[in-house]
């Protein structure tokens, strides 16, 4: 196998016209911050963020239903990521309400069952932890115990922004984590290049290689440079767990409108789970009073440094959006790295 080196020249040989290559992963994102990598690419040759941070993408809505779920005296368990994203009338972190951060949804089953409270699991994330809630589910945790399920399908964004066309892309680095789980089958309807990449430095440049040349020869195809891990069927066992509990719906992304069947929420038969039918919760849509562009970012359309509030008023003590919390988030990301426009 070609080294990192290697392939970097030999994307420079083989760029001859302006290339942009979305990820929606914010491992990706990491991984490329961290190696400096994007230094060392053709000047013509642009990887992208997209929406590949489950919680950025989470919209204000969730996160005031959420702080509604306090007020109703439940214990809230949830990611340590999403203790800081701002809701309208604050965050989990600072509403005062008995929240405990866990590392997974056993975890919160695990306070329910000490408790004679409601445990409420914010349960977020795309395909990739999905399948763990819905066996959860299906384990029958205790009656005191539901899920606000804020799940998000990638496919349906992808589709939404081929559509648009906001971001003028020529193909996607596909997600290697969701890929493991749900394979790359579904990925084939769209018409534009792209390839399942790991997340060393060598496996995003040898998918970039892949992406390039397909560029190149005028065709379009899913590729798989992420063998080891990823299979085009995916885990069938953990599909099939997934769609067993939930079912798609139209569901809105913070940056984005709704986006049809792109949420999954629990099938009726498991509604006794359903955090927003047992409490009456509503998501509100929120419109945006922020000068934050987290928004634009998640669509591919600016980069953190464009935004007049980064690294100044928007700070991770200080964050004024989600891409400014999670460690997935894009704007954290090139904050820890210290990036700037180029």
């Amino acid at each position: 196998m070609a080294t990192g080196k290697e392939i970097a020249d030999l994307l420079h040989e083989m760029v001859d016209r302006d290339m942009a290559f979305m990820h929606i992963c914010g491992t990706h994102e990491a991984a490329i911050a961290r190696s400096g990598l994007r230094s060392l690419l053709p000047a013509r040759l642009r990887i992208v963020m997209g929406p590949g941070c489950p919680v950025c993408i989470t919209p204000q809505g969730e996160i005031d239903a959420a702080l509604d779920l306090v007020e109703k005296d439940c214990i809230i368990a949830t990611y340590g990521d999403l203790l800081r994203v701002p809701g309208s009338k604050g965050s989990m972190e600072s509403c005062g309400g008995d929240i405990r951060v866990v590392q997974g949804v056993h975890k919160a089953v695990g306070i329910a069952d000490k408790t004679d409270r409601e445990v409420v699991f914010i349960s977020v994330g795309f395909e990739t932890t999905a399948p763990t809630v819905a066996a959860t589910i299906l384990a029958h945790p205790p009656e005191n115990f539901s899920i606000l399920s804020c799940h998000r399908i990638v496919p349906p964004a992808m589709k939404w922004l081929l559509e648009q066309g906001e971001a003028k892309l020529n193909g996607f680095m596909l997600p290697g984590h969701v890929c493991t789980i749900m394979g790359y089958e579904e990925y084939e309807q769209f018409p534009v290049p792209q390839v399942v990449a790991g997340f060393e430095p060598d496996d995003i440049l040898l998918g970039l290689l892949m992406l390039v040349r397909q560029v190149k020869e005028g065709t379009h195809r899913v590729d798989n440079a992420y063998p080891r891990a990823v299979s085009r069927e995916g885990n069938v066992k953990a599909k099939k767990v997934m769609y067993e509990v939930f079912e798609p719906f139209d569901v809105e992304w913070r940056g984005f409108p709704v986006i049809p069947g792109s949420g999954l929420r629990l099938k009726k038969e498991f509604e006794q789970y359903d955090a927003q039918k047992k409490f009456d919760i509503v998501f509100r849509q929120i419109s945006k009073h922020s000068a934050c562009i987290c928004d634009k970012v998640l669509r591919g359309i600016a980069q953190p440094s464009d935004c007049k509030l980064f690294a100044k008023v928007c700070s991770p003590r200080t964050p004024v959006g989600p891409c400014m919390v999670s460690h997935e988030g894009a704007c954290k990301i090139w904050h820890q790295y210290q990036l700037k426009k180029p």
